[in-house]
């Protein structure tokens, strides 16, 4: 008989689960970097990159090696130990919360009877948390200090300008985004991103929160973007303005860590996005052929990768005065209404 609660065997499928999870998306944000730079290329009338390799595909590739072996220098009145600390801070934070997105959902191991005597199912997640939405704002929050210490430990005026304003403009949104996200939770009653992707299963599982929830999901987008630091909301960066913003003083591997952590960044809150408003995993069939799972979210997942890209190449910068009057007099209302309307709708339907 097969053990499903072998302690050895979990541990064994958690640590594959977070290997797989972590090398795909960090596969993903190495090919999205070449995605973005062509579909800005086709938007503006030019052809990007297309020589290395087969229209570029190994572009990607050539860039982390001149990365690898680029000349790293720094400041030299730089505080060392937070200068090396800060791009480690960034890469990690964004990585971490990986673990708790499901990707799909419960599934049958194929002839798992025939082989070890009982049905062996799976949920397609690799730690599931009674309180993972919780851990997933608390883990993103710290990302705001990776670059608040980096913009501070280069000894750079523009570093430090970019580093004051992300860590202005990340506050300030992050309260906007987290008070957008208590809509879901009222309806939900759980703070299990798993549970609540599964919730959003009926109408052919099309049961999704976002027509429940079309101003808590307007609000999320937004500050989503604000949160990530990308146009238009990319002043902590302003290459106008400051250089490169808080990562003018950076070079080497320590700047393609801040790269890719951006890029981890768009994808991690791309996939909180599609679980909370457009049914992770959800979709036509899904509860006839769970395979299908991964795929309808992965596709929503590109779908707000896109449009972030579509952005890019649409719109202006704000000037920092309009984007904090913007999160403190528009968006921080906007969610509280939302917060007062969605539980005023509960408590009737309850009472009934």
């Amino acid at each position: 008989m097969f053990d499903t609660n072998n302690p050895l065997l979990i541990a064994g499928a958690q640590f594959l689960g977070i290997f797989l999870a972590f090398n795909a998306v960090l596969v993903l944000t190495a090919y999205l970097s070449l995605v973005e730079r062509r579909v800005l290329a086709v938007m503006q009338g030019r052809l990007g990159p297309n020589r290395v390799g087969w229209f570029g595909l190994l572009q990607p590739l050539a860039d982390g090696i001149k990365f690898i072996f680029k000349e790293d220098i720094a400041p030299d009145k730089a505080t060392k130990f937070i200068y090396i600390l800060a791009p480690f801070i960034a890469i990690i934070s964004a990585l971490m919360t990986l673990i708790v997105y499901p990707f799909g959902p419960v599934v049958t191991l194929p002839f798992s009877e025939t082989f070890f005597g009982a049905p062996v199912t799976f949920p397609m997640t690799v730690a599931r948390m009674d309180v993972a939405l919780l851990y997933v704002l608390a883990v993103t929050s710290v990302g705001v200090y990776a670059i608040a210490l980096a913009g501070w430990s280069s000894n750079s005026k523009y570093s430090l300008m970019g580093g004051l304003r992300s860590a202005a403009q990340m506050i300030s949104y992050e309260l906007s985004l987290g008070l957008s996200l208590i809509g879901v939770i009222l309806m939900s009653g759980t703070l299990d991103l798993f549970s609540i992707a599964e919730q959003q299963g009926g109408w052919f599982g099309m049961k999704w929160n976002i027509f429940f929830q079309p101003l808590g999901f307007f609000v999320y987008l937004i500050s989503a973007i604000a949160e990530t630091n990308r146009v238009p909301f990319d002043l902590p960066e302003a290459e106008t303005e400051l250089v490169a913003g808080f990562h003018t003083e950076y070079s080497a591997m320590k700047f393609a860590l801040f790269f890719i952590a951006e890029y981890v960044n768009m994808t991690t809150v791309s996939m909180l996005a599609a679980t909370l408003f457009l049914g992770g995993f959800q979709g036509p069939f899904v509860a006839e052929f769970p395979i299908l799972g991964p795929f309808y979210f992965v596709a929503k997942v590109f779908f707000f990768l896109f449009l972030y890209i579509w952005l890019r190449g649409t719109l202006p910068r704000f000037r920092f005065d309009q984007l904090m009057n913007f999160g403190w007099k528009f968006l921080l209302p906007v969610a509280l209404l939302n917060i007062i309307l969605t539980a005023t709708i509960a408590v009737f339907f309850y009472s009934r």
